[in-house]
């Protein structure tokens, strides 16, 4: 096939559709995102079927056990899949939204308007949730979207497509608002990024290999991050208790998420009486530790660390722990290896933790709180669409305002320019 006519083709669609997001009212936006939600409800025998077959395939195919569960649909993730549009549809709607205005010398008024992106093209893998997670953010913020989910989860998609499509229809919006890729092909992936005609800003979801394909292959912008390689630094005055139990939450909460706890430093003048302790809480949970020689001298269950340790992501139960000779050495440290995501402190001095505050380039930095915080949900964002660790136009968990841009509006009575 002619990917970069089918391409083309869903752009002019979404481009069209775009205009008459950006011109919908939140009350017309809210009864489309309900109706979508009540069209998978009504759809659930099909999406379940549909996803039988996806799993199927992925099986015959060996795809690994974590990727098959996370393409799996029940009725409680059919549940909470409905769920996530309905509180999407409740969230403030920032399109619109008139702020900065005021009168300039010469007497007109000047301000800035929240407006829709345009067109977003979102790029994923496996979870069928994101087709509609994804889509019910872009269609609140205002946005069309072109869907393009993994190959392994092409049926399920196809059923939350048509649901979305109906959902919009029964609103008066057009469906082509929220497109899915029909065609598998990896072609399709290099086509759609490398067309600012027909697409505004690209979301990559899924796997470092993918982020880092869309963003070689790019010609337009594109919200992502590519590791979460995040740091805790206990400082020399941190709360014993609140250290150890930071610590713990960062790395064991969950152990598959961008915002985990992947690195762990200590400073000097407390390792001696902390690190025995967090090393044997996060020993008896599973965790492997892998330390410098100040760590394993203090903590015999630790193997030794290499280079690459510290700049890893593990994903997994492994920790890297370094003891830091203060808080320079361990910014130091996080600006080397760390990846601009999320960074905690454990303090109780008030200068330090504004000095990190100010001075950790990262898109969340923390203090006394654990990483796992770096969430949208948790931000009250009420839902994310990713998280982006660039310094441009969004940074951090991105929410519907992450979905908008602003324009400048000036209101004059007959004004000219003397």
């Amino acid at each position: 096939m002619d990917h970069v006519r089918y391409v083309a083709e869903l752009g002019l669609a979404a481009r069209t559709a775009s205009r008459a997001m950006a011109r919908a009212s939140t009350q017309v936006k809210n009864a489309a995102l309900l109706a979508s939600a009540d069209a998978i409800e009504a759809d659930r025998p099909a999406l379940l079927s549909a996803n039988r077959l996806d799993v199927q395939r992925a099986r015959e195919r060996a795809l690994e056990p974590a990727l098959v569960d996370r393409l799996m649909l029940d009725d409680a993730r059919i549940d909470a899949m409905i769920e996530g549009v309905r509180q999407v549809a409740a969230l403030p709607d920032p399109v619109g939204t008139v702020t900065d205005l005021a009168y300039r010398p010469s007497g007109i008024r000047v301000g800035r308007m929240r407006v829709p992106l345009g067109v977003v093209g979102i790029i994923y893998e496996s979870r069928p949730n994101v087709t509609a997670d994804a889509a019910a953010l872009c269609i609140k913020s205002g946005n069309a979207v072109i869907l393009r989910g993994g190959s392994e989860a092409i049926e399920s998609n196809r059923v939350i497509a048509r649901c979305l499509a109906q959902g919009l229809a029964r609103a008066g919006l057009p469906g082509t608002a929220a497109q899915l890729v029909m065609h598998t092909d990896r072609e399709i992936v290099s086509a759609l990024v490398s067309a600012p005609e027909a697409v505004d800003v690209i979301v990559p979801r899924g796997g470092k290999g993918l982020i880092e394909r869309v963003s070689r292959d790019a010609r337009v912008p594109v919200i992502k991050h590519l590791d979460g390689v995040c740091h805790v630094y206990i400082d020399a005055t941190a709360d014993a208790d609140h250290a150890l139990a930071i610590a713990f939450n960062a790395k064991t909460q969950r152990y598959g998420t961008c915002n985990t706890m992947e690195t762990l430093l200590v400073d000097e003048a407390v390792a001696s009486e902390l690190l025995p302790r967090i090393a044997s809480a996060l020993s008896e949970a599973g965790v492997e530790l892998r330390g410098c020689p100040r760590t394993r001298a203090l903590a015999p269950q630790v193997v030794a660390a290499t280079e690459e340790d510290w700049y890893a992501e593990y994903l997994a139960p492994i920790l890297a722990v370094r003891v830091v000779d203060g808080m320079d050495a361990a910014m130091d440290h996080i600006a080397r290896y760390g990846s601009q995501h999320t960074d905690a402190i454990v303090t109780q001095h008030h200068g330090r933790a504004m000095r990190f505050l100010r001075e950790v380039d990262s898109s969340s930095v923390m203090v006394n709180a654990s990483t796992r915080f770096a969430d949208g949900f948790e931000y009250g964002l009420g839902a994310e669409i990713g998280i982006s660790t660039d310094k441009f136009h969004a940074r951090g968990p991105v929410g519907l305002e992450g979905l908008t841009s602003q324009k400048w509006v000036v209101l004059g009575e007959g004004h000219v320019r003397g």
